[in-house]
């Protein structure tokens, strides 16, 4: 196939005639399907004689190339469609492109390194071994534009295609030819130089990813190769960064810097050693560049003086793509604690007077967030995924509070008094930017809320002055502000800083500055930004001030918020609702009234149904149900779900396997009512009115999320009011609500899909606390499939639903299911055999708190009933420590080699051991008074000979240290004040059980004094079976 025959194609396809483009399109399709298309459109790329204007509209054939190489060149690439050409055309190929790296023309080049790049992909290097040998000398060789060509190759390469063994080889080739084209300024253009940055950025994140397999060599590469590239890095920074950007008419020589810093992020992550030397220079670079440019950015991105130039290859080079990573940078050392004594002084008002002025809105962000709600919201979430110089800033000035609370805040304080009154002499002198500074400077410290409030709370309580002076900001500056309508950004940040600092209001101002935020709301001609800006501040004031200040507007700001409901979308939506959210909770909700929650339902409802497959929405909504329906007002029940509950059955009635996720979140939503409702029980006819759509539902689904869900919402049901289980009846076919509960429970034991996890476990429990006396007839059958499916369950969470609900049982009536589980049968083997075995197999890996202390409770009752069928089962006992595995990690293959084995022991004996273990991991080894010789005579091998005396008393930590970490960590490691150690799953029926709020530790050592005192079980004999650890414990135990 001729060239000129595509080429005639190719011009064809320019032509402004539809009709002869369409053609020469269809007729090109058809030539690229010859083997040697290929070659002849490679020598196409490179023929300077084929009519210049097909070479210069765009590189045409280059384009065509590449499409080539991805639909025929081989089956590795998913596009493939056929007709590959032979090995021997193939290396033609290749030569001709590799030729094109070296193009005069610039677009050639790029063109023809992204398609040898593609082909690198597929055929280095078993097809194409030369590619490495051959780049390295095109960027040898002196001409710009071949070391142009070559380092776009690299660029994509590195980072794709060496393996582990190619990357050391390699390197010690590339590095120096790198370094090289870095430091002639005179040959090479800067974004050449930049990219060799790039690549040895690279280089650096291949040598971290093989240090382990190659300790040696990697040290030596970075000893010998990081030294001299972080001096060139530190010559290249200290050139006055200014000449970059002025009197120039590109910005390229800010690519260099750009990559300097992100480079020298990575070398902090992944070699921090090689960096320490340096820090302090690269600090203080950093901290020069945020001055000198500072001009250049006011004048390019926040006056719009003028339009910031595109690079020498028509790319686009910012400002901010330089200050992100050297913010980075800076924050990462500072994180890291090194360079300590750098971040103070000067250089700390430095950098957060940096950081202040960098952080100003752009003329770009005002005109967007000016008519785009969302991504006004979106910019200033935690979770936003749009990083920013912002967001960098805002990030830097964390981590400076975090280790220099008091000098940091302080800064904040000399430096937003410093910005007050420099912009009020902006806007005396009629600067219409006067407000930017100002605006920056509220959002900067508002970022900081958190923090800045603990620090002046520590300080007042140390009896010092306080860092900064937020009140005096709330009060005499601030307020001054939220009335200037004409600087919307400003009145809005205002009013969110006022609220990030609500807790430091009195009652009487906070309240009037809820009013004003409210009013916001209600004016038609404020923008999106305040009224953003107003229901932020309202969601924060509504968890910041006391409910006696918000009741009186609660009823006015939800109906304000109702009339955003159907008009927002996205991240605004999500803050609505948020919103929403808190002021619904406000007073516990006394004082909403039926035609408000009517409304709120409505709008809950309608905004799910646009919604109903975003979590976090959802998520939202079912808060705001719940604190809808658990009103105290009279009537908001009744009213909430005979809005919202025909509605929502509906929903499940009528999704089908294909839209599954309404069921699901239709489910969740009826939870949330049940949730809501009073103890005393869900009203009449509430679960006939679900009955049918919920059960019909979990008959016949196969989605996970529903079977949850579904699971999850009957457990409630039960909790809530099992009466009115009990007393329905399916109309249609005779079946109670209990018949029905058992028949999701069958079809969940008999499923191969495990999913349902620990909520079916949750479901058995309560139906048996619950339906005890209803659920006794069908209780053996019941038990008979638990045991069953225990021989192939699989996963811990089903096992530990399946083994919990006999430790309920055994613990309050354990010779009644001794006796039933002796005499079942399943295939040979006793009941009792099948569940003792599983249980002493998984105890240790229950999850939550009431389950974790029913398990030991169900233990000690087994272990002192002293029945001859429990003595005679042997279990698995501790692993056995070979020689060979001894102080080895165990990887998955080594593990095949030698597989794990364990020690059989009687049962009683293993029962004690996970008795003592449970007494130690509930946090109670060391409140049952262990001291150094205690551990001392234990017989150990951990490496702690190191230790002091203090050390080994508190398990290798000083004592006050281990008395911080005693107050962290809790049973299982959850502190013993926190609420939450009671875990979120652990419901309320569960948290009020005697189970949970009873003393574990002393009921476990009052257990082993008797045992001792009885010798119950022969416990002398079984205590002289356990290890040197274990018969410590029971011997402080007993003797305590």
């Amino acid at each position: 196939m001729a060239s000129s025959e595509i080429a005639q194609c190719l011009s064809a396809t320019l032509s402004p005639d539809t009709n002869t483009r369409i053609a020469a399109e269809l007729k090109l399709g058809g030539l690229l399907n010859a083997p040697e298309a290929g070659l002849a459109l490679s020598q196409l790329v490179l023929a300077s004689d084929v009519d210049l204007s097909l070479r210069q509209i765009s590189s045409t054939p280059a384009i065509i190339l590449r499409k080539y190489v991805t639909e025929h060149w081989s089956p590795y690439f998913q596009q493939f469609k056929g007709s590959a050409p032979s090995p021997e055309v193939k290396a033609q190929i290749r030569q001709a492109i590799f030729q094109g790296l070296s193009d005069p023309i610039r677009k050639i080049r790029s063109l023809c390194a992204h398609t040898i790049s593609s082909i690198a992909n597929c055929d280095w290097p078993d097809e194409y071994p030369d590619l490495l040998t051959s780049l390295i000398t095109l960027l040898s060789s002196l001409s710009p534009d071949s070391v142009h060509g070559a380092m776009q190759v690299f660029t994509e390469f590195i980072k794709s295609d060496l393996t582990e063994d190619q990357i050391l080889p390699v390197l010690r080739q590339l590095l120096p030819v790198l370094l090289n084209i870095l430091g002639a300024p005179e040959q090479h253009s800067a974004l050449t130089r930049s990219r060799t940055i790039s690549v040895f950025r690279q280089c650096v994140e291949s040598l971290y990813m093989v240090k382990d397999q190659y300790p040696d060599a990697v040290k030596e590469a970075t000893a010998t190769v990081l030294p001299v590239w972080l001096d060139a890095f530190k010559t290249l920074l200290n050139v006055d960064p200014r000449s970059d950007v002025e009197n120039t008419s590109n910005w390229d020589g800010l690519a260099i810097r750009i990559q300097i810093f992100k480079t020298l992020d990575t070398i902090q992550t992944s070699f921090p050693r090689a960096l320490t030397p340096h820090l302090k220079d690269l600090l203080s670079a950093a901290l020069n560049h945020l001055s000198a440019l500072y001009p250049t950015f006011a004048h390019y991105y926040l006056q719009s003086g003028a339009s910031v130039p595109r690079s020498s290859e028509d790319e686009s080079i910012e400002l901010t793509h330089l200050v992100c990573p050297m913010l980075d940078f800076v924050a990462n050392v500072a994180r890291s604690g090194k360079a300590k004594d750098w971040f103070e002084g000067a250089n700390l008002a430095g950098l957060i007077s940096g950081v202040f002025s960098w952080v100003q809105m752009t003329s770009e962000d005002e005109e967007e967030w000016a008519n785009n709600a969302n991504a006004f919201v979106a910019q200033e979430s935690d979770d936003t995924l749009s990083y920013s110089v912002r967001m960098a800033g805002f990030d830097l000035l964390a981590v400076l509070v975090e280790r220099a609370p008091v000098a940091a805040v302080s800064t904040f304080q000399s430096t937003i008094q410093r910005v007050i009154v420099e912009s009020e002499h902006a806007r005396n002198a009629g600067n219409q930017d006067w407000w930017r500074a100002l605006e920056a400077s509220l959002a900067a410290v508002g970022s900081q809320a958190e923090d800045v409030l603990d620090v002046i709370d520590d300080e007042q309580d140390s009896g010092r002055a306080k860092p900064i002076d937020i009140q005096s900001l709330l009060t005499n500056v601030i307020p001054n502000f939220l009335i200037l309508s004409q600087f919307p950004f400003l009145q809005g940040r205002a009013f969110v800083f006022a609220s990030q600092y609500a807790k430091l209001l009195p009652g009487q101002l906070a309240g009037q500055y809820l009013d004003a935020a409210v009013q916001v709301l209600e004016a038609s001609e404020a923008g999106i930004p305040v009224k953003v800006s107003a229901v932020k501040a309202i969601h924060n004031f509504c968890q910041n001030i006391d409910d006696a200040v918000a009741v009186p507007m609660a009823p006015r700001i939800a109906k304000d918020i109702g009339p955003f409901l159907p008009v927002t979308s996205e991240d605004t939506l999500t803050l609505v609702l948020e919103t929403l959210a808190v002021v619904v909770q406000i007073d516990d909700g006394k004082w909403i009234t039926e035609d408000l929650a009517r409304s709120i339902v409505i709008a809950v409802l309608d905004v799910w149904m646009k919604n109903n497959k975003d979590p976090i929405f959802i998520s939202i909504l079912t808060d705001v149900l719940e604190s809808l329906a658990s009103s105290p007002a009279p009537g908001i029940y009744q009213t909430v779900v005979r809005q919202a509950l025909p509605t929502l059955c509906n929903a499940i009635m009528s999704s089908t396997a294909v839209d599954s996720w309404i069921a699901s979140a239709a489910i969740e939503l009826v939870s949330s009512l049940v949730s809501g409702a009073q103890e005393s029980g869900l009203g009449e006819g509430f679960f006939a009115m679900l009955a049918p759509s919920l059960f019909s539902c979990l008959r016949t689904t196969e989605d996970r999320d529903v079977i949850q869900n579904g699971i999850a919402c009957l457990t409630l049901l039960v909790r809530k009011d099992i009466s009115q289980i009990v007393s329905w009846s399916d109309p249609t076919t005779g079946q109670s609500g209990l018949d029905l509960v058992l028949e999701v429970i069958a079809k969940q034991l008999q499923s191969e899909d495990e999913s349902g996890g620990l909520v079916i476990g949750d479901l058995i429990i309560h139906l048996l606390r619950r339906a005890g006396e209803a659920v006794l007839p069908v209780l053996p059958q019941l038990l008979q499939a638990m045991v069953t499916r225990m021989r192939t369950a699989k996963t811990a969470t089903f096992l530990q639903s399946l083994i919990i609900p006999f430790a309920f049982l055994i613990h309050n009536q354990r010779d009644t299911v001794l006796s039933l589980l002796e005499g079942m049968n399943v295939d040979g083997r006793s009941g009792l055999d099948i569940l003792i075995q599983t249980w002493c197999e998984n105890a240790e890996t229950f999850q939550g708190f009431w389950p974790t202390r029913i398990s030991a409770l169900a233990l000690c009752a087994l272990f002192a009933s002293e029945r001859p069928s429990l003595q005679s089962l042997t279990v698995k006992g501790d692993i056995i420590v070979k020689p060979e595995t001894k102080n080895v990690i165990m990887t998955r293959s080594k593990t095949k080699q030698t597989p794990t084995e364990f020690t059989s022991v009687p049962f009683p004996v293993k029962a004690i051991k996970l008795l003592l273990h449970e007494l130690q991991s509930g946090g109670e080894a060391a409140s049952m008074g262990f001291n150094a010789a205690d551990v001392a005579e234990l017989d150990s091998d951990d490496g702690d000979e190191e230790w002091t005396e203090e050390e080994k008393a508190n398990q290798g930590f000083k004592a006050d240290e281990f008395a911080f970490l005693s107050d962290m960590l809790g049973p299982r490691g959850m502190a013993f004040d926190n609420d939450d150690a009671l875990e979120e799953n652990d419901d309320e029926d569960l948290k009020n059980d005697p189970v949970s709020t009873m003393d574990m530790q002393a009921h476990l050592l009052s257990f082993l004094k008797e045992c001792a005192a009885r010798n119950t079980n022969n416990f002398s004999a079984v205590v002289d079976q356990l290890n040197p650890e274990e018969i410590i414990v029971v011997r402080k135990a007993v003797s305590n």
